[in-house]
């Protein structure tokens, strides 16, 4: 239900986010829906407590990433956006690691129930954070995607303009592909170390999962800065040449420790993706008043691009052994190289021109 509600809820999302002035309550509104939702699964841990919750988390998921987005544009322009997203990468990466190692250790010395009550807990300082920012240092129009805000047949037309523009159609397909290699790619990963190394599954498994947030966290502010002087496109390049080198070894290689050591490759892809697809979605956004709908539509294309591709690897690896399912992910990752390669065209804005549509 939660993954249906999500992928449903991207696109209005979106466009509610462009309709709301002030994109800082609206990070705030969805820091405190979260909050809420923890509380809930903790004080009344009820099936039809838990769907009310967890369909709450969705949707304030669905607002409060794009909002975080939409307020760093806001602040710092287009010219710089680059910079900032690679480190707000590096502070994400380093909060899902403290978050992961505080919840373990609450979990172990507490109880399961003691985890989401400090859940609902971290909420406050989270609020304290947004609320520290001043609504006057965030520019409306540019969190917008740069548009003048009383131009209302002007937000129309800009939508028109921006699902025709050529980069953000582009981008889309290359987003879709790109999840539809890479989504499945850890749950295989994850198969496939248990079956061979059960004794020591657990630790490897996470190991899977911390070591590329290590890697997003020291690379992410590199990557926005390089997609600043180098480009987009080249830096999206990068970050799209390592997925089909990384599905090929595994699929060739049966080492647990091999495999975990490969899949550290996979921070090197977030660390990539993470900063310079937000990044490209300001450039090709800008001036149709759009930013917000622009990430809700590119959201789209993450959640079915991610959901086929759980779907279609599981499916061919039960029918057909993981080492196909990798192989077929690493021919569908070439699919989203080339025709990256081939259709993108540089988005980066020119140095003085960082205000306005």
């Amino acid at each position: 239900m939660g993954t249906f509600v999500a992928l449903a809820a991207q696109i209005p999302g979106g466009w509610l986010l462009d309709a709301v002035i002030s994109k800082r309550r609206a990070a705030g509104v969805a820091i405190f829906g979260i909050g809420v939702s923890a509380a809930l699964i903790g004080s009344s841990p009820l099936f039809a407590i838990i769907v009310a919750a967890k369909l709450l988390h969705v949707l304030s998921s669905t607002i409060l990433g794009p909002a975080i987005a939409a307020i760093t544009l806001g602040m710092v322009g287009h010219v710089n956006v680059g910079p900032r997203l690679g480190r707000n990468a590096r502070f994400s990466a380093l909060g899902s690691g403290l978050s992961a190692g505080l919840m373990g250790a609450v979990g172990y010395f507490g109880s399961a129930k003691a985890v989401f009550n400090v859940t609902a807990m971290l909420a406050a300082p989270a609020l304290f954070a947004v609320w520290s920012i001043r609504e006057h240092d965030i520019d409306p129009a540019i969190a917008d995607g740069g548009i003048e805000e009383d131009a209302i047949s002007h937000r129309r037309k800009g939508l028109v303009d921006l699902v025709r523009r050529p980069a953000f159609l582009v981008l889309a397909s290359s987003v879709l592909l790109f999840q539809l290699a890479n989504a499945a790619m850890l749950p295989l990963v994850g198969s496939d170390v248990t079956m061979r190394a059960s004794s020591l599954a657990a630790v490897l498994v996470a190991a899977c999962i911390v070591g590329p947030q290590v890697i997003v966290a020291v690379l992410s502010p590199g990557v926005g800065r390089l997609a600043q002087t180098w480009g987009r496109r080249p830096m999206l390049l990068v970050g799209l040449a390592v997925l089909p080198v990384r599905a090929l070894i595994l699929s060739l290689t049966t080492n647990p420790i091999l495999i975990v050591v490969v899949q550290l490759l996979d921070g090197v892809t977030a660390a990539t993706m993470g900063v310079v697809v937000p990044v490209i979605v300001a450039d090709v956004a800008r001036g149709t008043g759009h930013f917000n709908l622009a990430q809700g539509l590119i959201g789209s294309a993450t959640g079915i691009g991610a959901t086929l591709s759980l779907i279609g690897a599981g499916y061919i690896a039960d029918a057909y052994g993981t080492r196909v399912a990798f192989a077929s992910l690493a021919a569908v990752s070439v699919a989203a190289l080339l025709s990256t390669f081939v259709f993108l065209a540089e988005t980066r804005p020119v140095e003085g021109d960082n205000r306005g549509g």
